[in-house]
């Protein structure tokens, strides 16, 4: 009997310790109170969503080809600085250039006599200028090909009978883009028709890594810039802006996510699985409401909101899930990035706690009776 008695004063000696009980958390009337009384700066506005006029409603996001600087369409065969032209000048007669190794052969159906004296590749200079023999500096920056061949043939009329000039472009800089982050082939993209999409040019890198959910796009177009979501553009077509010479593309792994706190059936970061995921799906994603520890009329959803000046304010938003029209206001109840979802406890559940612990402090010193039992037994 003594080993009996020291087991319970061990019990009775860690029963003072247990006066608080574990909890997960507040329980609704607890964060109304806190939030009205502002423990941790001024008072946080608790919204009770029991109509659909509760529900916070944004204003559309300003549309990324708004927030884009605009630029005209351009001629695809438009040149400028970086580029490299091939240049063509054909001559009847004598040649104009006294060199005859780059002299090619008469091309294919001209008049007897046509020779053609092809140029080294020329690189457009950062000022837009080239230099042609005889002729000097040419600035050609910001016109097309055509227009490059008829300037260049005005300047070989002082010098030449009647010479014809062709140019081409062998490497694109100014009709192109700089793709880079989560696409199959980063680097240099040229824009064959200048009317290219943000979802085209992304396929004509290779198409995107991951997650359409998880990914973002940033377009930086001088000095402005925009944020589009790659899942985004398929539900919303209007988000599929054009993208113009010298935009600057990174696409990024950046999932938006909410949190699930309290006593819910799980308590975890969530990843959105679609572009829009409502309230009533949040919940079901956390597995409801703890059976043995929380409120179903205890639903919190806190979340920073933009006031009129533009700052950042901390909002609360409960719902009672014990009343028949939650559910139907929790399905028009959109998520946003970084929402915190917390599922309150309930009051009732100390009690229930309490007979836990007791049970759970009371198994060692069973354990200790039946063995104590056992050998009282087998010294008998």
């Amino acid at each position: 009997m003594q080993i009996k008695n020291i087991a319970y004063l061990v019990l009775l000696a860690g029963l003072p310790g247990c006066a608080t009980l574990p909890s997960s958390g507040p329980t609704g009337a607890q964060i109304r109170k806190s939030a009205a009384e502002g423990e941790a700066g001024p008072p946080i506005n608790v919204v009770e969503v029991q109509a659909a006029a509760d529900i916070p409603h944004f204003a559309k996001a300003v549309s990324p080809a708004a927030m884009l600087a605009q630029t005209a369409v351009t001629p695809t065969d438009m040149v400028g600085p970086g580029d490299i032209l091939d240049i063509s000048i054909y001559e009847a007669g004598v040649t104009l250039f006294s060199s005859n190794n780059n002299v090619a052969l008469t091309p294919a159906g001209s008049p007897p006599g046509v020779q053609v004296q092809k140029l080294p590749p020329t690189r457009i200079d950062d000022q837009g200028d080239i230099a042609i023999p005889y002729v000097g500096t040419i600035h050609i920056a910001g016109l097309t090909t055509g227009e490059v061949e008829a300037t260049i043939r005005k300047a070989l009329l002082r010098v030449s009978q009647n010479p014809q000039v062709l140019v081409t472009v062998d490497e694109a800089i100014t009709n192109s883009i700089i793709i880079g982050g989560e696409v199959t082939k980063p680097g240099r993209l040229v824009l064959h028709t200048n009317r290219e999409s943000l979802s085209d040019v992304i396929a004509l890198a290779g198409g995107y890594r991951g997650n359409t959910k998880d990914l973002m796009v940033r377009i930086m177009r001088g000095t402005s810039s925009a944020d589009i979501r790659v899942n985004d553009i398929i539900e919303d077509p209007t988000l599929d802006v054009a993208i113009r010479p010298g935009d600057r593309l990174m696409l990024v792994d950046d999932p938006r996510t909410y949190s699930i706190l309290g006593a819910s059936g799980r308590v975890e970061q969530v990843s959105f699985r679609r572009s829009t995921v409502s309230l009533a799906e949040a919940v079901a994603n956390a597995g409801g409401t703890n059976a043995n520890l929380g409120d179903p009329a205890a639903i919190f959803l806190f979340r920073y909101v933009k006031d009129a000046e533009g700052k950042e304010v901390p909002m609360v938003y409960h719902l009672n899930m014990m009343q028949t029209g939650s559910y139907f206001l929790a399905q028009k109840f959109v998520m946003q990035d970084k929402d915190v979802l917390y599922f309150g406890n309930a009051a009732a559940n100390q009690p229930s706690k309490l007979v836990q612990l007791i049970s759970q402090l009371f198994s060692p010193v069973l354990t200790v009776t039946s063995a104590v039992s056992v050998i009282q037994n087998s010294n008998n």
